[in-house]
């Protein structure tokens, strides 16, 4: 038991250095290209604050297991953004630039509704479509890379004091160190933290429902604290809106195209699949609430966060009661 108390320690250590390193090299990054946090959160930063899904999806997959690879993609959309954002957003609401937000959130919808038809439609996910998510990415990341190029009067819209002065390779070097001690110390503490949950006594449904997708969140959780110390709002909101879209056309499309899987029916409400019911609707709901008045207003707002935390704390309540 000693042991992996000692390692889900460290892997909370490398944690939340790595998110100090990771925050520090991506902002120096937006401001040495003259770019506005938000797209850099939504695009360098969401890439590596999701590789854990990555990893946890692609091995769930590998093994077979499809409750795990869906439940994390879907559970770590509602986590990242009723409790991640949401804590952004009750401790620091404030403007945001609607431009950098409005590319990140048209993806995600778009590929949340395709993600949602098939669900519903047909119940399985089918190699060719996981293979479609992946290139969705890939469209993603262009598409991003293009915007950036044609509006440079969009730099610096977000967040007005600049980085700290350091050599390029610098930079790199403290986003790349920063990413590999994330995935790390996330893997640390899901693989310890379940072996401690295990020898308590706790269900492994329960385990699989909250040390998984709560884990793998993690390291945005990490970011968005970071990125809050350090005065970068903007940085954690547009992290949490790409690493949702991740989790949908890089985590889901990974393990779709390793192996094909049908929609986990282990629940049901009212005689139906309670995923279909519950956990699909509530990653919508709370990504509107979020995106919404952002995208309309321009601005992030306190009873946003405080209603995405109950959202949270109830949906978190039902897997547990259910």
């Amino acid at each position: 038991m000693l042991v992996p108390v000692l390692l889900f320690l460290l892997g909370f250590v490398l944690l939340i250095k790595g998110g100090d390193w990771f925050v520090d090299g991506s902002v120096g990054i937006a401001h040495r290209l003259h770019l506005p946090e938000m797209l850099i959160g939504a695009t360098i930063v969401s890439i590596g604050t999701t590789l854990p899904e990555v990893m946890v999806s692609s091995q769930a997959a590998m093994q077979g297991n499809a409750g795990i690879s869906y439940g994390n993609a879907i559970g770590s959309i509602i986590c990242n953004t009723s409790l991640i954002a949401a804590i952004t957003l009750t401790f620091r609401p404030g403007k945001v630039n609607r431009k950098s937000l409005l590319l990140p959130a048209a993806f995600f919808f778009g590929a949340a509704a395709v993600y949602a038809i098939i669900a519903y439609t047909s119940g399985r996910f089918e190699r060719w479509q996981g293979a479609l998510f992946l290139l969705t990415f890939v469209i993603y990341l262009t598409v991003s890379a293009i915007h950036m190029k044609k509006h440079p009067e969009e730099a610096g819209a977000d967040d007005e004091e600049a980085g700290k002065e350091r050599a390029a390779w610098m930079e790199v070097l403290l986003l790349v160190i920063g990413a590999a001690a994330i995935a790390f110390g996330a893997n640390l503490l899901v693989e310890n933290g379940t072996k401690i949950a295990a020898a308590l006594g706790v269900p492994d449904s329960v385990i699989g429902l909250t040390m998984v997708a709560l884990g793998t969140s993690l390291p945005e959780l990490i970011t968005a604290i970071t990125s809050l110390i350090k005065g970068h709002s903007s940085l954690s909101v547009g992290n949490v809106i790409g690493a949702n879209l991740f989790n949908i056309v890089l985590v889901s499309g990974a393990a779709i195209t390793i192996s094909p899987f049908s929609i986990p029916a282990e629940k049901t409400l009212l005689g139906h699949n309670a995923s279909l019911l519950v956990d699909i609707p509530v990653m919508f709901a709370v990504m509107l609430i979020l995106c919404l008045p952002a995208i309309l207003k321009g601005r992030l707002k306190r009873w946003q966060g405080i209603l995405l935390l109950c959202i949270y704390a109830g949906f978190t309540l039902f897997q547990f009661l259910s």
